[in-house]
């Protein structure tokens, strides 16, 4: 009576091919956390970069240099508010101005663009957010600041001077801050609406079905299942929009008016954060004008994270049908 035998290579060979498996499994896994930990790194050591150079402002001029309006090199007299001041009213301005134009762009290419004209309407907008910032200085210092001079804020000028917010006369060709918001705007606006398009097309078509099944308009569909549904995305969207408004920097350097001062008036000139390090890092001819350059570069650090983190947190407050608890 004959008995069958069991190879006892094939448990070996199983092994054997488990070995690279597993070895692949770990090789990907310290790839992937290499490529993590990089940026944890590459942030440090700009952080250590900022930190070195601004020691020497840091120790002459203390929690003043925040507070402080004052800004001239030849006394070496230097505060950071007015620039402090220009970045955050710029910001605000090209965020109130693009996300809700974002927003109803994105809605459009969704839900109510035809076929013919959505994928067209998509690759402009994709061309537009790559256009350099430099492209949209020239742009706004050649034709947009004339056009806003000539027609907006001569009638403003004219008609609303008693407003604080546009008070006084126009200065220059309309260098401002207004024009700094709404050139940011125009920047912004692509790469918002590029977002929020991806995050209204993430939402289920049940969603939509539902709402028209029980009898619901157009407009309480877009209303009610679509932006309730994806509202949490669509302020993620607002948020890179700020960071890249926060940080902009030639194009706003071009159209601002670059003035270390702090104006009632959106139709004045302001100077911004990035632009005062653009404008004059090349230019500082004492080791205290590069240092306090170098803290300016740091608050601009900071005040990024700090609004990012309330933006943030403002997002995780609002709850909804699409929401996802991190």
């Amino acid at each position: 009576m004959s008995q069958t035998t069991t190879s006892p290579a094939l448990p070996a060979r199983a092994a054997d091919m488990a070995e690279p498996s597993r070895l692949g499994n770990r090789l990907f896994e310290g790839l992937t956390f290499v490529s993590a930990m990089m940026i944890g790194v590459l942030f440090l050591l700009v952080a250590y970069v900022l930190i070195d150079g601004a020691r020497l402002a840091m120790s002459q001029y203390g929690w003043e240099f925040l507070t402080n309006t004052h800004w001239n090199p030849v006394t070496d007299n230097y505060g950071a508010l007015p620039f402090i001041f220009g970045t955050v009213v710029t910001s605000a301005i090209a965020l109130i101005i693009a996300v809700p134009l974002s927003i109803g762009t994105a809605i459009f290419l969704t839900d109510l663009a035809p076929l013919r004209l959505r994928q067209p309407l998509t690759s402009i907008i994709e061309m537009l957010a790559a256009v350099p910032s430099v492209i949209w200085g020239l742009w706004g210092l050649f034709v947009l600041l004339p056009w806003l001079h000539d027609y907006p804020y001569t009638w403003v000028s004219k008609h609303l001077s008693g407003i604080p917010l546009v008070a006084g006369p126009i200065q220059g060709a309309g260098a401002c801050i207004m024009s700094a918001g709404i050139i940011v705007a125009i920047m912004i606006l692509p790469i918002v609406t590029s977002v929020s398009r991806e995050i209204l097309r993430s939402v289920p078509d049940l969603q939509r079905e539902a709402a028209y099944g029980l009898g619901a308009t157009r407009w309480e569909v877009t209303r009610i299942a679509v932006l309730s549904y994806a509202r949490r995305g669509l302020m993620g969207a607002a948020v890179l929009g700020l960071g890249r408004a926060l940080g902009e920097t030639m194009a706003v350097t071009m159209v601002v008016g670059n003035s270390p001062k702090i104006n009632a008036s959106l139709l004045q000139p302001g100077w911004t954060l990035a632009s005062v390090i653009a404008n004059q890092f090349g230019e500082a001819a004492t080791d205290i004008q590069r240092s306090v350059l170098f803290e300016i570069g740091l608050v601009l650090v900071c005040v990024t994270i700090l609004v990012n983190i309330g933006a943030l947190l403002l997002i995780k407050s609002i709850d909804g049908p699409g929401s996802r608890r991190a």
